[in-house]
């Protein structure tokens, strides 16, 4: 008896250590990698490392989130993205947070974070969230109203969107699980490219005349910005 429970407890520590071997994020070699702005040096994660002697508390801050965003654009949302960029101290650590705000019947269209799952709270008005599954689940969509104090969790890489279905401002943080998550605004991406992708190619994928891609590639592209 005393055996098979000295074996059935190693089995259960081999266990252990071989989950925490798999999922555990790994231990760092330093205590941080503030991201320079310079070309010459060892890239970690695509930033160089900022000499740890000439880093201040100044890397690790960033100031601005009380301010609300402008939302007068034509989709009627701002996001003020707090990532590696505005924080060099975030380089290497995982993390990042946004700010969301949304005019009434403003929206963040659908888009896409390649690199980081995405954690969502509205602490203002009332949003639609939802995201899509992949071809493999059918495309299914999980969607819900949130409001003030609602927590709502978007998983890496997939389609999602948020959109103020209130009657009044609306404000939302995200918080990333990458120091850069990217993304990528799906019409921006289809019908904006630069270059163009093929009208063709476009008009047989979205069962759309050639005429209209035309159009929505002018409405996205490049040209209209500039």
């Amino acid at each position: 008896m005393e055996l098979l429970l000295r074996l059935l407890v190693a089995h259960v520590i081999l266990l252990a250590l071989s989950y925490s071997f798999v999922y555990c994020y790994p231990s760092p070699f330093q205590d941080f990698c503030v991201a320079a702005n310079e070309t010459n040096g060892v890239f970690v994660n695509g930033k160089v490392c900022k000499d740890p002697k000439s880093v201040t508390a100044n890397d690790f801050s960033y100031s601005g989130l009380n301010i609300p965003g402008n939302t007068t654009s034509f989709i009627g949302s701002n996001v003020t993205t707090v990532d590696v960029n505005k924080i060099p101290g975030l380089n290497t650590l995982g993390v990042s947070l946004a700010r969301l705000d949304f005019a009434r019947g403003g929206q963040n269209p659908p888009h896409i974070h390649p690199r980081a799952s995405e954690i969502l709270m509205v602490t203002k008005g009332t949003l639609l969230v939802g995201f899509v599954s992949s071809n493999q689940d059918n495309n299914r969509l999980f969607s819900k109203v949130l409001r003030t104090g609602d927590v709502f969790v978007f998983p890496i890489g997939l389609i999602h969107f948020q959109m103020n279905v209130g009657r009044t401002r609306a404000v939302a943080f995200a918080g990333f699980g990458s120091q850069n998550p990217g993304t990528i605004t799906i019409a921006d991406a289809v019908f904006g490219s630069n270059p163009s992708i093929p009208r063709e190619v476009l008009a047989k994928a979205f069962q759309l005349d050639a005429n209209l891609v035309r159009f929505l590639q002018i409405v996205y592209g490049p040209a209209l910005w500039s």
